[in-house]
């Protein structure tokens, strides 16, 4: 519970779902929802806007911040974290004289782990919580650039050719991806033959021109005997069992699938063993990972996901910890990329001698891995970046992005971001000019659609359309060290990369409800336009007094 008027305070938090960032009540007298927000990491096919439905990642963090009722000329920001990975429900409304914003959380199983953030300042809160779940990595430098990915680039002369128009139209970028298909059969850590004859040669050829690739990594394992990573998993027991005790088989990408325990750190040490580079053939050290489909996705699992009654190697049901699993993923990929740099004779040696976390932690000060997930929990911050998941080609889905991302910065996790133009569906030339000019201002800037989507590199529209993505792009780059330095305070601080505007300016009423508008750091304020055929926004100018401007835009 919550004191103060709650006109003049509001909740946040909870990521992640397609809603305001001031959370709507699910009860109370003023509901907007009839359902309570639900945390259970799904993937969700073409979610919905304006539902408190789960998607791919989930942070129980809820923020209070408003005016004290004793002292309208201060204010206060408390929180609380439900540290729990089951399945949680939680309502927000507030009791009948709006005096208090009431809070209640139903998990379905584990025990009342309840941390109180007193604050009282958005600062010191983040102080708090940075010190209960870590604070944001500092990402390399190249991973604050634009990436370039689409499912899928279909050989290495797709790529050489992307890679070749983007150096003749000086369009800046840092980053190619490659999605499964890339792959033999669906196998992770290997290439078609066929199209990536070279996979080597391939990335040093974006090297020399300072540029690194992407490949995709996911959980899911290709039941296959000749494939050495289940092999190796299966003759080890290290993958997750069904209720019968037999090991789990699921449906995804590759068919028939094992899902290994990441619950365990014995396989999360083995997993992070596979990015060797002479393990990962093919791979260089300018190569980093997407871990996709971790919240875990099982085609036919219930809800897409994983049987609840599965269970680790330890014995424990998947219901436990199913929130937890795709950090836990997220996080032994981040440290592979680490360890890679290592003879593996050292890595054993480290492994058995130092704590695993603190091996990490040495090593990444020098060799600072990029790794990208779809799922994540509260924690997540310290492997690495996330993304809003499968997103539409839609106007509706560029104006609930920046909504999404402030509740995600909101939850610890600042390296967050929408794939620009949308992943389903095909962009106007407006509707990816609006949306490139919004993302170069959110954390994570890439460029991505789905396999049916149409081409839609900068270059695909014509002119003027690239030279105005171009602009854009550049903006982003001209900002690089601005941006750079901001993450630094966060990886130090735990303050958002990404702020609403009331983390910057607590006691302005006006702004605790906005969230089209947002700062980057506390220097540089940011108002997109997002509707169609619009050419100009209202500003709002916070400080103390009501005043905004319409600032016009090309």
């Amino acid at each position: 519970m919550f004191h103060g008027d709650t006109n003049k305070r509001k909740v946040f938090g909870l990521p992640e779902h397609a809603t305001r960032t001031a959370l709507p009540h699910t009860n109370g007298p003023r509901t907007h929802y009839n359902e309570p927000y639900r945390l259970y990491n799904l993937d969700v096919f073409e979610y919905e806007l304006d539902e408190p439905m789960a998607l791919y990642g989930a942070i129980p963090l809820v923020v209070s911040h408003g005016l004290k009722s004793t002292n309208e000329d201060t204010s206060s920001t408390v929180g609380a974290l439900w540290l729990n990975p089951s399945e949680t429900f939680v309502d927000v409304g507030e009791d009948s004289s709006g005096t208090k914003t009431i809070v209640r959380w139903i998990s379905e199983s584990g025990i009342i782990d309840l941390f109180l953030l007193p604050g009282s300042s958005p600062r010191a809160l983040y102080q708090q919580y940075g010190q209960l779940t870590g604070t944001q990595e500092l990402p390399p430098l190249f991973s604050l650039g634009y990436h370039q990915c689409r499912w899928n680039y279909k050989n290495e002369d797709d790529v050489a050719s992307v890679h070749q128009k983007f150096e003749e139209l000086d369009f800046p970028y840092d980053v190619l991806w490659l999605d499964i298909e890339h792959t033999d059969g669906k196998r992770y850590f290997t290439w078609d033959k066929r199209q990536f004859k070279h996979p080597v040669e391939m990335q040093q050829q974006l090297s020399a021109h300072g540029r690194r690739m992407v490949t995709i990594v996911d959980p899911h394992i290709k039941r296959d005997n000749g494939y050495y990573i289940y092999k190796e998993g299966h003759d080890e027991g290290f993958f997750l069992k069904d209720a019968k005790g037999k090991e789990y088989d699921g449906y995804c990408w590759p068919g028939g699938s094992g899902y290994l325990d990441f619950t365990s750190s014995t396989v999360r040490g083995w997993w992070a063993q596979q990015f060797a580079l002479d393990k990962y053939k093919g791979s260089t050290v300018d190569l980093f990972t997407w871990n996709d489909m971790n919240e875990p996705s099982v085609f036919n699992g219930p809800e897409v996901s994983m049987s609840k009654d599965a269970t680790n190697i330890a014995g424990i049901e998947h219901r436990e910890w199913h929130n937890l699993y795709g950090q836990m993923f997220h996080r032994s990929t981040a440290e592979g990329l680490v360890l890679r740099h290592l003879p593996r004779e050292e890595v054993l040696e480290l492994k058995t001698s130092h704590p695993s976390d603190q091996v990490s932690v040495d090593l990444a000060t020098v060799h600072r891995p990029f790794v990208l997930s779809r799922a994540f929990f509260a924690g997540s911050q310290r492997f690495g970046a996330i993304w809003t998941g499968d997103n539409a080609a839609k106007w509706s889905h560029l104006q609930i992005a920046a909504p999404m991302l402030l509740g995600i910065n909101i939850g610890g996790l600042s390296f967050a971001g929408a794939d620009v133009g949308g992943f389903f569906g095909n962009p106007s030339e407006e509707l990816m000019t609006r949306w490139h000019q919004a993302a170069s201002y959110q954390p994570f800037f890439r460029g991505h659609a789905h396999l049916d989507s149409k081409r839609r590199e900068p270059w695909v529209f014509g002119e003027p359309t690239t030279s105005r993505l171009r602009a854009a792009t550049m903006a982003r780059y001209a900002l690089l060290p601005f941006w750079y330095t901001t993450f630094y305070e966060a990886s130090v601080t735990g303050f958002p990369v990404m702020r609403a505007m009331w983390l910057e300016f607590p006691q302005d009423v006006e702004s605790f409800g906005l969230d089209d508008q947002w700062m980057i750091g506390n220097a540089l304020l940011v108002k997109p336009v997002v509707q169609e055929g619009h050419t100009s926004v209202e500003v709002y100018f916070p400080g103390g007094t009501s005043q905004s401007a319409r600032i016009m835009s090309a």
